[in-house]
């Protein structure tokens, strides 16, 4: 682009070249090299050629500017220290004067807020105000406040944080930049100045002495200058949308409320950022090249062991990859609901093209979209664990990919984040509210207290799975000060119950109120969490305003009345305990039963079953009156699949719909390990019947007229719900239970609830009554593995919550 051309547009470098064309003295027509090095993108495209970190150093660029101007003598001039260039023939004198007599919508002078950065992080990022005026070089103003003579001496930055916005770090050049045309720019710098840790990360690049962080600038909208206030609260929100949890709770603007999901069930019931374009947020504010997305599609592979004709979906085989030009890998397509599946690979690339992490997810997916959600979540989540911890070990880092899919490469990983542990370490020890909350491993050593529930019970409560939406509004409070600050509020905010998309306290408080109900909460903080008040606590009021039930729970309501799950709790004792909704319906009848026990590993589900006996069983009860047989009630928070002598030679187990969720391997350890081990005299299971879905899905397609997007979500899912590894057939069920009896020495009935014995397709719930052949089994000694969360007793009716 030539000169006249560019001050005839709006491109960025017309703003500066305007301005420089003002500059008096020996300054005039100068521009920094930095500027043009930070302001035109071609440029530091050319100069990656060069260098693969020239793109994302835009200080590095400027050298190869600076090395490029040597070669023009007659074409371009450079300044004494050799950092600003300028056209080497005169302007033309109507230009200059057309240009410096142009008006300008910017005030005569103007105040705008920045940071100033020490270099020391023994001292604090202060707010700095810097003055610009319509008729000077902001630039040169900014050489000053950081000690400078002028605009020469100073290096601009790439855009900070969002690529729209002005936000830039400006310091001083070392005098290493200032090089003759024999210099080499591939030669490291002589380190002038102390290192700038805070500055260096935001650019993603060395940076010595004080910095100055501001939004001031020139930019494609307009020829003024533009400019924000750039505050501590910026800064903050900038460090923030450097970890993966933070951008994720950016993109829902709930810092105190939301955390990162551990799950991604399905896209209608995801809220904030996709996993994949967090992962590619993440990416660029690391000055990252974009993550490298590749899908594999595969056939339906069939099992030695079961029928063939609705086994679990494995990969096979993958195709030669063809990229789609947006960073995703696809290979041998196939449509959704054609019988195949999808796996995905995800891979990310350090500045210089190293590969740093490799996730490869052995999961499938019905969904090519939900194969490559998933991986992005499983390095998002690896990735959350290094920046909660970020003096973990190697090992550990390494430990935490092997249950994610995910290998890295420590050399190249720890250079690209090399300023991470020493910034947020920082952060951590002066501490901010809004961190203290994205760290879930230290959420015990913050106390809930005051909980407070207000409302009629509407019976509607929210269950794994489930959408809720809530009012929500977060306070700091300093009772001592009388004092109540309103931080973050929204007045509709959805999140998918079980997914961890919440702060733990925030659900846990959720599952325990109903539909019409509001609960309040204190969350007290040590007083060095906050940065800005001390022995203040947060408090949080919520509403329940509604919840719009999994996709599983409306097949079955929209067929069946009383639903499905009433219907199976004609079984007994829960063995997988949930939310506590069976041994709920359990004690709404009379019965012989003197002893229940409820395992389960969900603490939240555990949570929400001890407050429904609680309540059930409190003193004077119509529940506990007709009920008199029963001496004790048990919860216990452990897997089903460690082995509690506690829990040996009871009457009855049940298992109501739980297998499905396992992997069907550790379905056959499970029941393997409970007909071994614990030695029910009665042992119940149930799980869905595949063939039944036909009438499920279309009962409920018929009933979806206005939510077409709900409908393709219905018609495309082959389970009932997303997180079921598997479904069996009636045939498949049959082989599996039976096999299990013989092995075990117990017989085996078949039965189901939802539909007819003897008329196809079967029940909708098939179950298996397994029936003990031998005597009480021998007691076998062992460690207690479980953990008593909430227990009563009928003799003093002792209650120890969770």
């Amino acid at each position: 682009m030539s000169f006249l051309k560019l001050l005839s547009s709006l491109h960025p470098l017309n703003g500066h070249f305007r301005a420089a064309l003002r500059r008096e003295g020996r300054f005039n027509g100068y521009i920094p090299v930095s500027v043009i090095t930070g302001y035109d993108a071609k440029v530091c495209h050319l100069c990656k050629y060069i260098n693969p970190e020239g793109e994302s150093n835009s200080f590095l660029a400027t050298k190869f500017v600076l090395r490029a101007a040597a070669m023009l003598p007659g074409s371009v001039s450079t300044s004494e220290d050799q950092l600003s260039v300028r056209r080497q023939n005169p302007y033309p004198l109507e230009l200059i004067e057309s240009l410096v007599n142009q008006q300008s919508g910017l005030p005569e002078s103007t105040s705008v807020g920045a940071l100033l950065i020490p270099s020391s992080m023994k001292n604090s990022v202060e707010p700095l105000t810097v003055s610009v005026s319509a008729n000077g070089y902001y630039l040169d103003v900014i050489a000053r406040e950081l000690g400078v003579t002028d605009a020469s001496q100073v290096l601009v930055s790439r855009t900070i944080g969002k690529a729209s916005s002005e936000v830039r770090l400006y310091c001083c050049a070392p005098k290493s930049y200032q090089l003759d045309s024999s210099s080499d720019p591939h030669a490291k710098d002589a380190v002038q100045g102390s290192l700038n840790e805070r500055a260096s990360y935001f650019a993603g690049h060395l940076i010595n002495g004080d910095a100055i962080l501001a939004s001031i600038g020139y930019t494609w909208r307009s020829t003024d200058l533009f400019y924000e206030d750039v505050s501590l609260h910026t800064y903050y929100r900038l460090l923030l949308s450097k970890m993966p949890s933070g951008i994720y709770k950016l993109s829902r603007e709930a810092v105190l409320a939301a955390e990162l999901p551990v799950a991604f069930t399905t896209r209608n019931n995801w809220r904030g950022s996709f996993p994949r374009d967090i992962l590619s947020i993440f990416c660029r504010q690391h000055r990252l090249p974009e993550p490298v997305f590749s899908a594999v599609s595969s056939p339906l592979e069939s099992s030695p062991e079961l029928p063939a004709s609705h086994k679990k979906f494995k990969v096979t085989e993958s195709c030669k990859e063809d990229r789609n030009g947006e960073g995703l890998a696809v290979s041998g397509r196939e449509p959704v609901g054609s019988g195949g599946t999808f796996r995905c690979e995800v891979k990310i690339f350090s500045k210089c093209q190293k590969l740093i992490i490799e996730c490869s997810l052995k999961k499938t997916f019905k969904k090519q979209s939900d194969a490559i959600q998933n991986a992005a979540l499983n390095v998002l989540s690896w990735l959350n664990s290094y920046f909660r911890e970020l003096d973990i070990s190697v090992e550990e880092l390494s430990s935490l990919g092997v249950g994610l899919d995910i290998q890295f490469y420590p050399q190249h990983f720890f250079k690209e984040f090399i300023w991470c542990q020493s910034v947020h370490n920082y952060w951590h020890s002066i501490g901010t509210y809004s961190d203290c909350m994205s760290q879930p491993n230290t959420m015990r050593e913050y106390s809930v207290c005051s909980i407070n529930r207000e409302g009629p019970s509407s019976g509607v409560s929210p269950s794994s799975g489930s959408l809720a939406s809530i009012s929500i509004s977060i306070s700091l409070v300093a009772e001592e000060e009388d004092m109540k600050e309103l931080l973050e509020s929204s007045e509709e905010f959805e999140f998918e119950i079980g997914t961890g998309a919440v702060i733990p306290h925030l659900e846990a408080v959720v599952a325990q109120i109903v539909v019409g109900q509001s609960a309040s909460f204190i969350m007290e903080l040590p007083p060095q969490e906050l940065v800005f008040a001390a022995y203040c606590s947060l408090e949080y009021s919520i509403a329940l305003l509604r919840i719009t039930e999994p996709v599983e729970d409306r097949m079955e309501k929209a067929l069946f009345s009383p639903p499905l799950s009433k219907q199976r709790v004609d079984y007994a004792v829960d063995f997988g305990c949930g939310s506590g909704s069976l041994l709920d319906s359990l004690l709404d009848y009379s019965t012989s039963l003197e002893k229940i026990v409820g395992v389960d590993i969900s603490q939240k589900a555990l949570t929400r079953a001890a407050k429904i006996l609680h309540s059930k069983l409190s003193p004077n009860s119509d529940t506990l009156m007709a009920n008199n047989r029963l001496k004790s009630a048990l919860l216990y928070e452990g897997s089903i699949t460690n082995f509690d002598p506690r829990l040996s030679g009871f009457d009855i187990g049940t298992c109501l719909e739980v297998i499905e969720h396992m992997e069907e391997d550790q379905a056959c350890l499970f029941g393997d390990f409970v007909l071994s081990l614990f030695c029910p005299r009665i042992l119940i299971v149930s799980t869905p019947n595949f063939e039944y879905n036909v009438i499920l899905q279309k009962s409920t397609l018929q009933s979806q007229d206005d939510d077409p997007d709900e409908k393709n979500q219905i018609q495309s899912c082959k389970f009932r719900n997303d997180d079921h590894k598997f479904e069996w057939t009636r045939e498949q069920f049959a082989h599996w239970a039976s096999a299990l009896a013989t092995r075990h020495k117990y017989s085996v009935e078949y039965s189901g609830v939802g539909g007819a014995a003897g008329v196809e397709p079967g029940f909708a719930s098939q179950i298996a009554v397994f029936r003990r052949l031998f005597d009480s089994p021998n007691h076998i000694d062992s460690a207690h593995q479980y953990e008593v969360i909430w227990e009563w007793s009928s003799t003093d009716s002792s209650r120890s919550a969770l």
